[in-house]
């Protein structure tokens, strides 16, 4: 039988082999690999297996384009040809902040909305008996389930989409943040009404810092959903954006652009996240550490 993972630290008062040195709050020691390498690698990896299945022609271009095909959409993409931009009518570049704007339209009304809803589920308990099963309710839905819905509503332009963005971002955040006041520690709460403060000021100065690492939290995961929703938001009227882009690929069997989009998708989304996470360390670098 496997023992269990052991966490805390050795006798002998060193930290466990698998803390890595940063969390030890240590210097990497010198001579070992660097962080950077390992995602090279993998990536330098899977290029290579991707050459080496098209090398050997197991499949046909259709079913899988070799990196050079792709390279070569990407080329297409960013130039233009017999008057025309880049792919269906637009620059690559077009196509990808079509879908970042509708992003950041959709998470920035999560914001405004699911922000100070998840507060008030938090604060108050009769209120959080009454909503909290409705916006549980909305985060078990797929946001297929009523993207037909949204288009009836507000048409195929970009309102529906928007629409869609905003409702796979919103029970995350309001979530999150309903979280982290009910995680504020009562110590803190008992120690700043001892002093005399009232419940505003204990709400604006003991609860909202304490909420800001769980609003950041429920961001990454509330981006994270809006962009693995942007081509089912784009299928429709789409374009620009790198997901209708991708949707688009299927009329002229352009496998080559479908899997130039997904890579696309996916470094963005890498990229999204990065910065979220940078974001998270300036702004609660503190977060555990009181």
């Amino acid at each position: 039988m496997t023992p269990p993972l052991q966490t805390t630290q050795a006798t002998d008062g060193r930290a466990p082999s698998w803390v890595s040195a940063r969390q030890r709050g240590q210097e990497a020691p010198k001579g070992s690999i660097p962080s950077w390498f390992y995602p090279v690698a993998a990536t330098g990896t899977v290029v290579g297996l991707w050459w080496a299945l098209t090398a050997v022609g197991i499949w046909s271009e259709l079913i899988l384009p070799s990196p050079s095909q792709v390279w070569h959409a990407f080329v297409q993409s960013i130039t233009e040809r017999d008057g025309r931009p880049g792919l269906s009518g637009y620059y690559l570049w077009e196509h990808l902040w079509a879908s970042l704007w509708r992003i950041i339209r959709g998470v920035a009304w999560a914001l405004v909305v699911g922000a100070p809803l998840g507060l008030a589920l938090g604060l108050w308990r009769p209120f959080e008996r009454f909503a909290g099963p409705i916006v549980s309710f909305l985060r078990s839905l797929p946001p297929l389930g009523y993207f037909s819905l949204l288009i009836i509503w507000f048409g195929i332009d970009d309102t529906s989409k928007v629409w869609l963005l905003f409702l796979a971002a919103f029970a995350p955040i309001s979530l999150s943040v309903a979280a982290g006041v009910a995680s504020t520690r009562i110590e803190r709460i008992n120690a700043s009404l001892v002093l005399g403060a009232n419940n505003a000021q204990v709400v604006r100065y003991v609860v909202l810092p304490s909420v800001v690492p769980d609003l950041i939290t429920g961001l990454r995961v509330a981006v994270g959903f809006a962009w693995t929703t942007i081509v089912a938001a784009e299928t429709s009227n789409g374009i620009p954006g790198i997901g209708g882009l991708a949707w688009a690929t299927k009329k002229e069997l352009r496998s080559d652009v479908a899997i130039l989009c997904v890579i696309v998708i996916g470094i963005t989304a890498v990229l999204l996240d990065y910065g979220i996470r940078q974001f998270e360390k300036k702004y609660a670098g503190w977060y555990g550490r009181l």
